[in-house]
């Protein structure tokens, strides 16, 4: 990746992405064909302004609408893509090797938001003690992802 593009793919690696930089505006979804979509309270998602390529695999697609179709990865189930029928795409934000920089900036269709989303931000954590109880638990699991970077 140049420092002008960013990558990013699915969950397996099947499908990778790349995206040349500025990105458009992110905002979250909460329509309830995002929610289905993402299996999440909403949909997150980028727009490309320019130079968006596929470039390893392709993803498969679910036409949810009668104007958009919805891309992921057909061997692990990623959502990938938004795709309305003006040929603009939207990348999901979490799909991105590093969607950390990516931040929302407005949220779409609010009346089906969840009545509780704002206050998820407010919900305890678990305790210094909690946390150590669990520790090992959580330190023998082996990630099968593909890691978040490009690799051959």
């Amino acid at each position: 990746m140049s420092e002008d593009s960013v990558s990013g793919g699915c969950q397996c690696g099947a499908v990778r992405f790349s995206v040349n930089l500025p990105l458009g505006r992110a905002s979250l979804c909460h329509c309830r064909m995002c929610q289905k979509a993402t299996g999440g309270f909403f949909g997150p998602f980028v727009s490309v302004i320019s130079g968006m390529t596929w470039t390893r695999g392709a993803p498969a697609y679910f036409q949810s609408s009668n104007r958009v179709r919805r891309g992921f990865c057909a061997q692990c189930g990623t959502p990938l893509s938004f795709e309305p029928d003006t040929g603009d795409v939207d990348l999901s934000i979490g799909a991105f090797d590093d969607p950390a920089p990516i931040r929302p900036t407005i949220q779409h269709d609010v009346s089906a938001r969840m009545p509780w989303f704002e206050d998820l931000a407010g919900l305890p954590v678990r305790t210094r003690e909690e946390v150590e109880k669990v520790q090992p638990y959580f330190a023998s699991i082996v990630s099968l992802q593909h890691p978040d970077r490009d690799t051959d």
